[in-house]
């Protein structure tokens, strides 16, 4: 995950500092010194690291902190308060839409970016707040590209427009444009060419894309696992195309994350997604006082509620706890809950934005056997007959030895599900009213 190193050096320091009752100059120091070095390992962008940790100092020494009865947490609060300010401030910048009711995005990027498939993120993620997105296939050069943006539109249930015969991605952007209002739908999202490097051939021809086209907003796909390169090439976009937006992917990949915090200083344009996974509902909205928390070990609980919701089905929870009234709560119920989980980004990602679950918190925890033990559980359950699934107390030895033989799994394994399902059932009844259940955004979305 990102910035995992970041976090962990950047906990240890201040835990250091919650060890003393007093804090003097040389402590600070001392402490601005580990974050320097935190953020220049992070791949942070030099001169925005030496800005980052003078200002914090200077605000570390004011008679605020130094007299106060918790120096420590005064030190925490401002690294988080400049943390935010670094990455864009407060909760963020959104999608700018036009007032005209039609709204034309243009992307742009390097080749190996990920930008065809970050198309379709985007789309679905603009289906879920409501909007009604088509894709438009404007890169004309590179082998497949038509196709792989059809495979990225059915795959997200998103249509596509496309022209196989014309090599003029202005034409095709202006065709896909009046399709689309057409067709009501009142988002038009251009997949545009890219290079390998930039070039001016590139530049010219996007140039001309955006004059011609006048997209209400041009969003940048950078890499972040090529680091500062991408915040240099996020500048050289910006500085031609005068972009309106970031989207950062493979964040999934980067354990640095110093692209994240250099890109809003370095090129004054925000950040507004990251791409958190191969699949098309792994783009989260970018929210620097999120992101900032996350570091700093906080959690991240509001981004863990909007990720619950969004998975909701209120009719199968309405279902569920009508059900569990009656105690009938199922193993089927139980392996709905575990796909709501994976859902989520699974047990990592929830833990990730836990409060106290930072990655020195999970330590004791084995993510990768917690995934793999999701993955049994799920055949287990699969190898049972319905009446089984329906009704566990008929498991004795004997049925439970035919199951631990058509899954492959030990009797013991199966001894530790239904140990797990009747936890599960236990705490479930704490909640047995629907009228509770809306009272607690985050449990909603995962029961």
């Amino acid at each position: 995950m990102a910035f995992e190193s970041l976090s962990e050096k950047l906990q240890n320091t201040f835990k250091n500092l919650r060890g003393k009752g007093v804090l003097t100059e040389a402590d600070i120091d001392a402490a601005m010194r580990d974050v320097k070095l935190a953020l220049l390992e992070a791949d942070v962008n030099f001169k925005v690291v030496k800005e980052f940790v003078r200002d914090v100092k200077e605000k570390c020494l004011g008679e605020e902190v130094m007299k106060s009865l918790t120096p420590s947490q005064q030190v925490i609060k401002i690294v988080d308060e400049e943390l935010t300010d670094l990455m864009g401030g407060g909760s963020g910048a959104k999608i700018s839409y036009s007032p005209t009711g039609f709204t034309t995005i243009m992307m742009a990027g390097l080749q190996g970016t990920g930008k065809t498939t970050t198309c379709g993120k985007l789309a679905n993620y603009l289906k879920q707040a409501g909007k009604k997105p088509m894709l438009a296939a404007g890169d004309v050069y590179r082998p497949a590209a038509i196709d792989q943006l059809e495979v990225v539109g059915k795959a997200c249930n998103t249509p596509v427009y496309t022209d196989r015969n014309s090599k003029d991605p202005v034409a095709i952007a202006n065709a896909a444009k009046q399709e689309a209002e057409r067709k009501g739908y009142n988002v038009l999202i251009v997949d545009t060419a890219g290079r390998l490097q930039i070039d001016e051939e590139l530049m010219r021809e996007l140039e001309n894309i955006k004059e011609k086209v006048n997209p209400h907003q041009i969003l940048l796909v950078v890499d972040a696992l090529t680091g500062q390169d991408a915040v240099n090439a996020a500048g050289s976009f910006d500085e031609r195309l005068d972009i309106d937006g970031i989207i950062m992917t493979k964040m999934d990949g980067d354990a640095r994350g110093g692209a994240a915090l250099s890109a809003r200083k370095v090129t004054g344009k925000p950040i507004l997604f990251l791409g958190t996974g191969e699949k098309y509902d792994a783009l989260e909205a970018f929210h620097p006082d999120r992101m900032a928390q996350r570091i700093l070990g906080m959690g991240d609980l509001l981004s863990l509620i909007e990720s619950a919701e969004r998975q909701y089905d209120d009719a199968q929870a309405e279902k569920q706890f009508e059900r569990l009234k009656k105690n009938q709560f199922t193993l089927d119920d139980f392996l709905a809950q575990m796909a709501q989980i994976k859902k989520m980004g699974g047990i990592a990602k929830i833990l990730d934005m836990l409060p106290g679950m930072s990655d020195a918190g999970k330590k004791g925890v084995n993510l990768e056997e917690s995934e793999k033990e999701f993955r049994q559980y799920e055949a287990i359950i699969q190898s049972m007959t319905k009446k089984e699934r329906e009704d566990p107390g008929v498991l004795n030895a004997s049925r439970r030895k035919r199951i631990s033989a058509g899954c492959g799994q030990p009797v013991s394994k199966i001894n530790t599900l239904m140990k797990r399902y009747d936890d599960a059932k236990k705490m479930l009844k704490q909640f047995n009213k629907p009228g509770a259940l809306k009272k607690n955004r985050f449990l909603k979305g995962l029961f």
